[in-house]
């Protein structure tokens, strides 16, 4: 039980643990526990080449199977908890809710060699390690973003990315929809949004856009991993894509040029037409009607063509929509600058640890997200030569990526009023599923950890080793991640990157 990663709250082995075989059965007694059980079957059987079937009722022989139960968890597990047991009669889940079923079952297959992670039959002897667990997260939410606006991702690769995520018990996934460079998200009241404004990105090379179905589709398969999903649409700044839609929405009532450089800044709606605000009601509402999760973020931030003035005027009128289509607003931390209700969350993004202007907000009741570009930005570069990102806030290595605290980073910010931290994957310079991975692992398991475990846990040297077992499972599946030469990879660990010039530590 060594390796597991995010580290449990508290992991006992206790000698003898429990091999699975062909007979062994996935015991589910709750009906909304099932779920969870057909993931862990549909998740095991490729390996394995085991039926694994789900039976409902007490289990049965001396061969108790995988049991999955809503029952009989301690209290302090909370929600997304889980208590588990592992011997040779079988092994033992236990939660509240179906999300820490969930979670224990991220950490069952952590357990198990790492050929589990493969696609087809595998000649292993599937013992799990023997012992108990009892884990619960530090904060509830755990938060990852994703930028498919500079760099369009189809459902393939969210889904994928979706996977990720729930493999390290991250349970957010933050979509920034729109931006300068392409608008993603499909809006029936302004169809020119997608059939002008998402058919580029960066470069110059086709874009493309997510349906009503599509995205649906994706909200859907996170639900089904316990992953909230977060639509962001950015405004009054980064509204390139939806300004070379509709001239209406510019000041000058002519259309902007398409947009695939890599410019900030330099955009805003009109803050001084009401068609602005009938297109932002229009957009909201019918994201909001899509999005079943409880929160809508709408960026807010690097509206330079804006004086303060302008930008809060603009946000007096767009925050309260949010809040009456039914959903909390979230906005990157300059919202805060338009006095915005105290139920808007602030999303800290500088470098730094000083920001009065966030320390102040919290005070007054403001939850505050932690994504400080210099530790979670899993854009910028490991190094000087490693990576397909940026270096604007420092090259960022995998110990710079761990060791920080989400809960005391922002000075002056209590860690009650931290909702927890996310990473933050910008994709100027990232094109495909490949680049996604390389810049994503290992820092957002290492980020993921700082989010579910107690911060007494935490320590780099005992991380650094724990992450290192999680190379062979990546091999598995394919992952293409970076091998940094801080981390004490097995030899036959492989990337298909350099990783020579990242330091030690």
């Amino acid at each position: 039980m060594a390796d597991v990663v995010p580290v449990p709250v508290e992991a006992k082995p206790t000698g003898t643990g429990y091999t699975i075989t062909e007979d062994t059965t996935i015991n589910v007694r709750d009906d909304a526990a099932v779920g969870t059980g057909e993931y862990l079957a549909e998740l095991f059987r490729p390996a394995t080449g085991y039926e694994l079937p789900i039976e409902d009722g007490p289990s049965r022989g001396l061969n108790g199977g995988i049991s999955l139960r809503l029952d009989g968890a301690p209290s302090d597990v909370g929600k997304q908890g889980y208590r588990m047991q592992v011997d040779p009669s079988g092994v033992k889940i236990r939660a509240n809710e179906p999300a820490g079923l969930f979670a224990g079952v991220q950490t069952l297959r952590q357990l198990l060699p790492p050929a589990i992670e493969s696609k087809t039959e595998q000649s292993v002897e599937w013992t799990v390690s023997g012992g108990y667990v009892r884990d619960y997260p530090r904060f509830n939410y755990r938060g990852a973003h994703l930028d498919v606006a500079r760099h369009f991702f189809g459902v393939d690769a969210v889904k994928q990315y979706i996977d990720y995520l729930a493999q390290y018990k991250v349970n957010h996934l933050h979509l920034h929809l729109t931006d300068d460079q392409g608008w993603r998200i499909e809006i029936d009241s302004w169809p020119n949004l997608t059939d002008e404004g998402a058919d580029s990105e960066v470069g110059g090379t086709p874009g493309g856009y997510y349906t009503k179905e599509e995205y649906t589709e994706l909200v859907e398969y996170a639900q089904d991993r316990f992953i909230t999903v977060i639509p962001e649409i950015d405004m009054p700044g980064h509204t390139g894509a939806a300004l070379e839609s509709y001239a209406a929405l510019n000041c000058d009532g002519e259309k902007r040029p398409e947009d695939t450089g890599v410019n900030v800044g330099d955009t805003s709606l009109c803050i001084d037409k009401e068609v602005t605000y009938e297109f932002v009601n229009d957009v909201i509402r019918e994201v909001a009607e899509m999005t079943p999760g409880p929160y809508l973020h709408v960026g807010g931030d690097e509206a330079h063509t804006l004086s303060d003035e302008e930008y809060e005027t603009f946000m007096d009128r767009a925050i309260p929509m949010v809040l009456e289509h039914g959903k909390r607003p979230i906005g990157w931390h300059q919202v805060l600058g338009a006095d915005p209700p105290t139920e808007t969350i602030a999303q800290y993004w500088y470098p730094g640890q000083d920001a009065p202007e966030v320390a102040a907000a919290a005070e007054e009741g403001h939850e505050i997200i932690s994504s400080p570009a210099s530790r979670a930005y899993l854009d910028m570069n490991y190094n000087d030569q490693d990576g397909v990102g940026q270096d604007w806030a420092g090259n960022t290595s995998v110990k710079d990526s761990y060791t920080w605290d989400p809960g005391t980073f922002i000075n002056g910010v209590d860690e009650s009023s931290i909702m927890g931290p996310e990473t933050a994957l910008w994709t100027e310079f990232v094109e495909t599923l490949d680049d996604i991975e390389y810049m994503t692992f290992p820092r957002l398991p290492a980020i993921a950890e700082l989010g579910w475990s107690p911060a007494s846990k935490t320590t780099w040297q005992e991380f650094k080793e724990r992450l290192a077992a999680q190379g062979p499972r990546w091999d598995v599946l394919d992952i293409n991640y970076y091998r940094s030469p801080q981390v004490p990879w097995s030899t036959t660990a492989s990337s298909r990157r350099s990783s020579a010039t990242e330091s030690h530590g």
